[in-house]
């Protein structure tokens, strides 16, 4: 290929790449590594065929500047965490929302099974739940105090409690994903009637309000997110599963990647729902109007993450490229 043929080929993806290393700007991690790898690809070939050219030299200058930026130890690292969940998770998270519904509708449809199982035999919330548990609900109820339950330890051991068990469900929802994603949706299966007739016990008892006040200031963010790890273990899955026009074993390195970054995502909201758990759930003398006002909080904060932003970011990236597209055509013009 002549050298002119060549630049005029490419020169709109080394524009790019400069305008992103030159201005800091953001795109896809997975977008700049695939930008990285064709110009080193690129000066490897005008190596050979433009040695000693301008493009061979301008190439050159581009991955070396890359390189730097990539490699080096540098001080943007400090806001690595802040970076990740500001923009890179909700950008990527935006191509698994499929997989998000997908667990959710199987949580959904199982937590109908297990109310509805509850409701038609007489011990199946007993043989779900455990005779002891039901038991000690009964003798609180009969105290007049059916939450009592959340009241038996002390605030900050309930917390630590409460928030390694989360995290334990979640990595068991995510590592499960290596079944194909099945282990997934059994994972899903089983916290969704484990709620089902949980919550049908306590509307067989008469006090449906008095336990979804109270459970829920918790619960809503503490289930989204087993949910999402869910999500995660169908993302592992999938790249087990389909791997598109990659190999088997990449489709599956990058399951395994994208699954891991769906899983960290949840750690600060199981660190919310158990600290929920342990200072705030116990206070079942609370008005109606704050436990609302929390629950509704806590549902908009998930569902705005985890759906309106990612949806906001993919937008708005999408009409950047557009833009630039345009300008690039105007410039050739």
């Amino acid at each position: 290929m002549r050298e002119a043929a060549f630049v005029k080929q490419n020169k709109d993806k080394w524009l790019k790449f400069e305008r992103v290393l030159s201005n800091n700007i953001y795109i896809n991690p997975d977008e700049l590594s695939d930008l990285y790898i064709e110009i080193t690809d690129h000066l490897s070939y005008a190596n050979t065929f433009y040695s000693n050219s301008n493009t061979e030299r301008y190439l050159n200058q581009l991955a070396s500047q890359a390189h730097q930026k990539i490699y080096k130890t540098k001080k943007e690292s400090k806001n690595r965490i802040i970076s990740f969940f500001k923009s890179e998770f909700p950008i990527m998270f935006y191509q698994h929302l499929r997989e998000l519904l997908i667990a959710f509708l199987v949580f959904a449809l199982f937590v109908i099974v297990g109310a509805y199982s509850a409701a038609n035999e007489g011990d199946f919330v007993r043989s779900f739940l455990g005779d002891s548990y039901v038991n000690m609900t009964l003798q609180n109820i009969e105290k007049g105090d059916p939450m009592a339950v959340y009241k038996e330890q002390g605030e900050f051991n309930m917390f630590l409690g409460i928030t390694l068990n989360n995290i334990k469900v979640a990595l068991m929802a995510f590592a499960y994903g290596l079944l194909l994603g099945l282990g997934s949706l059994y994972i899903m299966l089983q916290n969704g009637i484990m709620l089902g007739s949980f919550q049908y016990f306590f509307y067989e008892q008469g006090l449906l309000w008095e336990s979804a006040r109270t459970i829920w200031i918790h619960g809503t963010i503490e289930i989204s997110v087993i949910i999402i790890a869910g999500c995660g273990g169908l993302v592992l899955g999938n790249g087990m599963l389909f791997p598109g026009t990659y190999t088997r074993l990449e489709s599956f390195k990058r399951g395994v990647k994208n699954g891991l970054k769906i899983l960290i995502s949840t750690i600060p909201f199981f660190i919310i729902a158990g600290f929920l758990e342990g200072f705030v759930t116990r206070h079942t003398e609370m008005p109606d109007w704050l436990a609302i006002f929390i629950i509704s909080s806590s549902l908009a904060l998930i569902v705005f993450y985890y759906v309106i932003y990612p949806i906001k970011l993919h937008r708005r990236k999408h009409l950047k490229d557009t833009l630039e597209k345009q300008l690039n055509t105007l410039k050739q013009v």
